[in-house]
């Protein structure tokens, strides 16, 4: 599985970010993410994870990338999520694929919130 690049691309575009809470802490959510997320070996998509800074990315495709963020607080984590185009261009194909990506983002924040809550909380 190839490495995604840890920083953002200078020609990307956020195209929906969403935020949940989870009553755990950070090392926990991200271990917990990391481990719903990563590709399995012969993967073509790029991933990324840092248990340090609680970074995870994910990189698809000629043009999604996915971030998300475990942040600390006083009460758990607030984990972030952002969805990016970083392709320099986008054709009516990948318009199409982002816009299918985008109309079920929101369900599918939400189930993952709702699972790592269960596992976690």
């Amino acid at each position: 599985m190839p490495e995604a690049p840890r920083q953002r691309p200078a020609d990307h575009l956020v195209l929906a970010s969403f935020s949940g809470h989870v009553r755990a802490r950070p090392k926990a959510v991200f271990e917990a993410i990391d481990q719903r997320l990563r590709p399995s070996e012969g993967s073509r998509s790029s991933y990324f994870a840092d248990d340090a800074a609680f970074l995870i990315v994910e990189q698809g495709g000629w043009w999604y990338r996915g971030e998300y963020r475990i942040v600390p607080d006083e009460r758990g984590s607030n984990v972030e999520h952002y969805i990016l185009n970083v392709a320099r261009r986008m054709s009516g194909l990948g318009g199409a694929a982002a816009r299918r990506v985008l109309r079920l983002a929101p369900v599918e924040f939400d189930r993952l919130i709702a699972g790592l809550r269960r596992e976690l909380e």
